[in-house]
């Protein structure tokens, strides 16, 4: 079993640069997706596809760090914008888990099966953490 906890932050329209100034500061591999050829039922507007979906740092020290921008189909707050990831390959794990964070608080995106394949759904909890969890499609 693999799993993984990190940040998650989000921006308006400057993730892949702050990704790349991360990238500049703490060294590691960058993986970043955009919203090119997602789904229309996401609510992307066709002049953000070159938007980060996702991005990823994954550095020497052993640390991830991930990124997104905010779409602008969905609210971004600063100061509200930064959550806890769960992700890795274990289904079971991570749906245990996903029940007991979102048990109390506010389910803001249902834990099924996404457009890119995974498993993942968002939600605050009853101390008001924001949390994604991603179970990798196996």
């Amino acid at each position: 079993m693999t799993v993984r906890l990190n940040p998650y932050i989000s921006f308006a329209d400057t993730a892949r640069e702050a990704l790349e100034f991360y990238r500049d500061v703490f060294g590691g591999d960058l993986e970043i997706s955009t919203f090119e050829g997602m789904p229309p039922e996401m609510g992307i507007d066709p002049s953000e596809a070159t938007k980060v979906m996702h991005g990823m740092l994954t550095t020497p020290d052993g640390f991830t760090l991930m990124c997104a921008d905010t779409p602008s189909s969905m609210a971004r707050t600063v100061g509200d914008d930064v959550s806890v990831s769960l992700s890795g390959d274990d289904l079971d794990t991570l749906t245990g888990w996903w029940e007991k964070l979102s048990a109390g608080g506010t389910v803001t995106a249902p834990f099924m099966k996404a457009p890119w394949g995974d498993t993942f759904g968002m939600c605050t909890d009853r101390f008001g953490v924001h949390w994604m969890v991603n179970a990798a499609a196996s």
